[in-house]
């Protein structure tokens, strides 16, 4: 990644130096035989959020809340890829999964405004019911008077 900005791009405009970025390796669970028992494959990647920078107050906050679980009690962001049988193409995927929880804090959700139905949308809706009754009144039986 070609940049201006020292250490490491995240997302855009979203940066931290290399050395805030914690990895750490393990075995990865689940079937692949021997090299499950041989090799760390298994990626964590640690991040303190505050380290991040080029992301407003507001979209930190969001950040934390949109983590979750994944925020642990020492108030680090971790992140876990154990899908692929390399340690780098983890890596890629840890760091492809922060750059996501970025980039949708980045984004300024858009205010619901309440709205109300306009007068014709609502006569529509009655005539289309009582079209709809008149439609099944004409079905039945005649009653006896």
């Amino acid at each position: 990644m070609t940049s201006t900005l020292p250490g490491i791009e995240l997302a855009p405009g979203v940066w931290t130096d290399r050395a805030e970025l914690h990895f750490g390796f393990s075995r990865s669970s689940g079937p692949g035989g021997q090299n499950v028992n041989k090799v760390n494959s298994k990626t964590e990647l640690r991040v303190r959020p505050e380290s991040l920078h080029g992301l407003s107050d507001a979209a930190l906050t969001r950040l934390r809340t949109q983590a979750g679980r994944r925020i642990t009690l020492e108030g680090e962001l971790l992140i876990v890829a154990e899908s692929e049988r390399t340690q780098e193409a983890n890596r890629q995927i840890c760091l492809r999964k922060l750059r996501d929880l970025i980039v949708a804090a980045a984004t300024v959700p858009k205010i619901r405004r309440k709205t109300r139905p306009s007068k014709g949308s609502r006569l529509r809706r009655l005539d289309s019911k009582r079209a709809h009754s008149d439609k099944k009144r004409q079905r039945s039986t005649p009653r006896p008077e």
